[in-house]
């Protein structure tokens, strides 16, 4: 495995080996022996798969602490948009968003520690989406912040009119007036 740390302390992209041959292909997504070298020693504690159609944007999300998740986020089927943002105070990229497109055929991963909002759009038809958490959801620590804040100017690299939000992600606050209990500890 490749890992490609990024501008955001903690925030790296996973590439595994893969072997193929005329069978197909193998590789392994997670290896805690070979995350742990790399200075993630995240223990993973749930799994989440989730199926949605071209245009769904989820997120952006996160749980507060004491109950806030780190994520791998990996791709399935289908072509993705991850988005994280940095909400993290004092971190040298508080605020600031980083977009990956995750899909079946790069086999990338997006490794998002504490403290990051995280959303994705679906680029594809549909697309499955599996990530790995190291807390458990709790509903009452739930948070996030609207997809389309003007601060923040995400490109979804979806267009407008095309775009499938819940109602609930519809309601999340600006990142201004986000709840927020993160501190940066370098």
């Amino acid at each position: 495995m490749t890992f490609t740390a990024t501008d955001f302390p903690g925030l790296c992209i996973v590439e595994p080996l893969i072997f193929e041959d005329e069978r197909g292909f193998f590789y392994e997504s997670y290896n805690a022996k070979i995350f742990q070298n790399n200075k993630i020693t995240t223990e993973f504690a749930q799994d989440n798969q989730s199926f949605s159609h071209y245009g769904v944007i989820r997120g952006l999300h996160y749980q507060l602490e004491p109950y806030a998740q780190s994520k791998l986020v990996r791709v399935l089927q289908g072509r993705m948009l991850d988005v994280v943002v940095d909400i993290r105070k004092g971190s040298p990229t508080y605020g600031q968003s980083l977009s990956i497109e995750l899909c079946a055929e790069n086999k990338k991963q997006l490794f998002i520690p504490k403290g990051f909002a995280h959303g994705f759009a679906v680029l594809s038809e549909t697309a499955d989406i599996l990530y790995k958490c190291d807390n458990f959801y709790n509903k009452e620590s739930e948070a996030g912040i609207i997809y389309n804040d003007a601060v923040l100017n995400i490109d979804w690299q979806v267009p407008s009119n095309k775009i499938i939000a819940s109602s609930k992600d519809l309601k999340l606050p600006s990142f201004k007036e986000c709840k927020n209990n993160f501190e940066f500890r370098g």
